[in-house]
């Protein structure tokens, strides 16, 4: 395994431990909760956060997504397009997600998590210098762009874990 596999691999694990961390043990109301009615909650934040990963590395790797390939898009049932990550979403798509349960929501995540990993250990963590994206100066890697889905992951990750301490606040 090259370093940058190994720390990528690493970087995904971060994620995952605090998605565990804002989501194990809260309620459907604790997930729903938000700080004012446009503000997004634990349960938005980390399917956002999935949707993203899932989409991007199944956009790097040329395979369906876990939403639609596993079924999760059925589950959760949502009023969204197959193809919605959340990015634009306002208060009336955000509050779709109220309901959704911790189960339902680390199951998916842990999908898609596992998913990653298996593209890392793959032939695709082997092309991580591949361009994949030539509308920027300088053009996209693959590497880049893995970078940018743990970059975005931990900022939506830390959101929630945020919102998780004001919920816990309020207890």
């Amino acid at each position: 395994m090259t370093v940058a596999i190994e720390l990528l691999t690493d970087a995904f694990g971060r994620v995952r431990e605090v998605v565990h961390e804002a989501v194990d043990g809260l309620g459907t109301e604790e997930l729903a909760y938000r700080a004012d009615p446009d503000a997004n909650s634990v349960a938005w934040l980390v399917w956002h956060l999935t949707r993203i990963q899932d989409d991007h590395v199944c956009g790097l790797a040329e395979l369906p997504q876990a939403w639609t390939e596993l079924g999760w898009r059925d589950r959760f049932d949502l009023p969204f397009p197959a193809g919605a990550t959340g990015y634009g979403h306002r208060r009336q798509q955000i509050a779709a997600l109220d309901g959704t349960t911790a189960e339902l929501l680390l199951g998916y995540y842990d999908d898609v998590h596992t998913r990653t990993l298996a593209f890392l250990s793959g032939p695709g963590g082997h092309r991580l210098d591949r361009v994949v994206d030539t509308h920027w100066d300088p053009p996209v890697t693959a590497a880049v762009r893995l970078i940018s889905v743990v970059s975005d992951d931990l900022q939506h990750a830390g959101q929630a874990a945020y919102v998780r301490g004001l919920v816990e606040r309020q207890r």
